[in-house]
């Protein structure tokens, strides 16, 4: 009869967590929409960004301030900061792009 009892309490207190957790999880999405959106001027900057970056670690002429930009350009991007997101991404842009023209010049003694 004991055992009968503390399966029949605990099972209860298991049915009890899985319904709190369940309305935690409603109560999140209102949160999340009302998240700011990413203008589309923001987005293309972010992605031609990404490309240049890309294109510099294949052509192994990144510079390490490059990647530290995308990465603050992404972070803005989650945070949905469009003007951060615009800034950073030109500057990762430009970064990657003079370290690809860096590549160019010829070599010194």
């Amino acid at each position: 009869m004991r055992n009968f009892l503390i399966t029949t309490i605990t099972m209860g207190f298991m049915l009890l967590g899985g319904c709190q957790s369940s309305s935690t999880a409603k109560l999140d999405s209102p949160a999340e929409a009302a998240k700011p959106a990413l203008s589309e001027e923001a987005r293309q900057a972010l992605s031609k960004a990404e490309a240049d970056v890309k294109e510099g670690k294949i052509q192994k002429s990144l510079w390490t301030t490059a990647e530290d930009a995308l990465k603050k350009a992404q972070e803005a991007a989650a945070k949905g900061d469009s003007a951060a997101t615009l800034k950073f991404s030109q500057t990762a842009s430009d970064l990657a792009r003079l370290g690809l023209m860096q590549k160019t010049y010829p070599l010194t003694k």
